[in-house]
């Protein structure tokens, strides 16, 4: 005995020990904080969307009703979610449309942009600081200027402009058209987060071999040659890592299209949907079943997507 307790002594003061030690008092801090930010309200969501949740219970909430998976069904079966025609897809396609399309119009102005900043000109460095301006303005902000200059009203910047010129007799509501209020939404997020595309863009491009282009010349390849068989292999990981970082915040995206149009209008996705049946409807078992959808159909995807482009990698 006298001995396990001297050789417990020994190890407790060893350097290897107080070494274990420090660390686990460094990171502790940061261990409970992503547990208490991240990884309980992860927990909670998934034992809310088996629970009926609403303000009835929400005060004891851990004695709430257990329903299985009535919350799922419930949604699966909600006019909100299911497709019905082109102009009133449901939230769960208007969510792979308005993503996808987004994200891809993000990468195409991106690659405009950077192939453009790639070259030296005469004001190069304030164009990129203009190019730059919809990514790090306040979303509040530029969401409620493009919300002005299409204001239904005749004050509304286009309506003004298209009745000036004699275009249009009466004042368009554009944010209340089904179908076009999609577009318009689209081309906002395209706008608004194309600078991301365009840095990580710009970034690959000065970093390719110089020497490749002027092989090219040599043997006088023009322009269009030598984007599609120098530039595009040299960029396509990045366009694949930069094509799912935004799709999966674009899917996840809630305030671009809440604060445009508040998911009126055939523009109704996942995120809003489940702020509506979580704080308008108070289902929160309901609500919690949606973002849980949500999740699911994030990971089916990176679970398809990421293997490919690894494998693809390292061929």
């Amino acid at each position: 005995m006298m001995f396990s307790r001297e050789s417990f002594r020994s190890r407790w003061k060893s350097m290897h020990a107080r070494e274990t030690r420090l660390a686990w008092a460094l990171v502790s801090p940061t261990a409970i904080i992503v547990f208490g930010l991240v990884l309980f309200p992860v927990f909670f969501n998934i034992w809310i969307s088996f629970h009926s949740v609403t303000l009835r219970n929400l005060n004891d909430v851990f004695h709430a009703p257990y329903v299985g998976f009535q919350n799922y069904s419930a949604v699966f079966h909600d006019f909100a979610f299911k497709y019905h025609n082109l102009k009133n897809m449901g939230a769960a396609l208007n969510s792979v449309v308005y993503s996808i399309s987004s994200t891809v119009l993000a990468i195409l102005l991106g690659l405009i942009a950077a192939l453009l900043l790639n070259h030296p000109f005469k004001g190069r460095g304030p164009t990129r600081a203009v190019f730059l301006f919809p990514y790090v303005a306040p979303i509040v902000s530029v969401a409620f200027v493009w919300r002005w200059i299409l204001d239904p009203r005749p004050s509304g910047v286009v309506n003004d402009l298209l009745m000036r010129l004699g275009l249009i007799h009466l004042p368009k509501g554009y944010f209340s058209t089904p179908g076009l209020a999609m577009i318009l939404v689209i081309l906002f997020d395209g706008w608004r987060y194309f600078p991301f595309a365009m840095l990580m863009i710009l970034a690959r491009l000065q970093a390719i071999d110089k020497a490749l282009y002027e092989a090219a010349d040599v043997d006088g390849a023009n322009d269009w040659i030598k984007f599609r068989y120098i530039t595009l292999p040299e960029l396509r990981y990045i366009l694949g890592a930069i094509f799912l970082l935004r799709l999966i915040w674009t899917f996840n995206k809630f305030d671009d299209i809440f604060l445009l149009t508040g998911g009126g209008f055939g523009t109704l996705v996942l995120p809003v949907l489940t702020y509506q049946f979580s704080f308008k409807l108070f289902n929160f078992g309901k609500g919690a079943a949606t973002s849980m959808i949500l999740l699911a159909a994030l990971l089916i995807v990176m679970a398809i997507y990421i293997p490919l482009v690894m494998r693809n990698v390292e061929e």
